[in-house]
């Protein structure tokens, strides 16, 4: 029998809700995770964002990090509305997404607005 897909949704959920102090609630109408309820870090747009018709999360991001993504793979990562000028970073999940790097930036996002190293 086929191993059932998991849905992206389900996959960022079980990696933001793996870090001390972190919830999930809607913001602007999309799953948004949290460091104790007040800082976001990862939010998901699994219907797409304006311009951008396609599933895909929004992460923070340390210094230079953006930059980097977006110079080695332009295909699968951008610099997202609203946050991109506060470095965050926007990646696709359509095709077949780098889970493991995926997990990695989530970690690093939650470092960058937990404050924890």
């Amino acid at each position: 029998m086929p191993k059932k897909a998991i849905s992206p949704e389900a996959r960022l959920r079980k990696i933001c809700l793996a870090f001390p102090q972190t919830t999930e609630r809607l913001s602007h109408s999309a799953p948004t995770w949290f460091f104790k309820d007040k800082k976001s870090f990862v939010m998901l747009l699994q219907h797409g964002h304006h311009q951008n018709q396609f599933p895909h999360f929004w992460c923070a991001a340390g210094p230079g990090v953006q930059e980097d993504l977006i110079a080695s793979d332009p295909k699968r990562f951008f610099r997202p509305p609203y946050v991109g000028g506060r470095g965050w970073v926007a990646g696709r999940l359509d095709g077949k997404p780098d889970w493991a790097l995926i997990e990695r930036l989530c970690a690093e996002a939650y470092r960058v607005v937990s404050g924890k190293a």
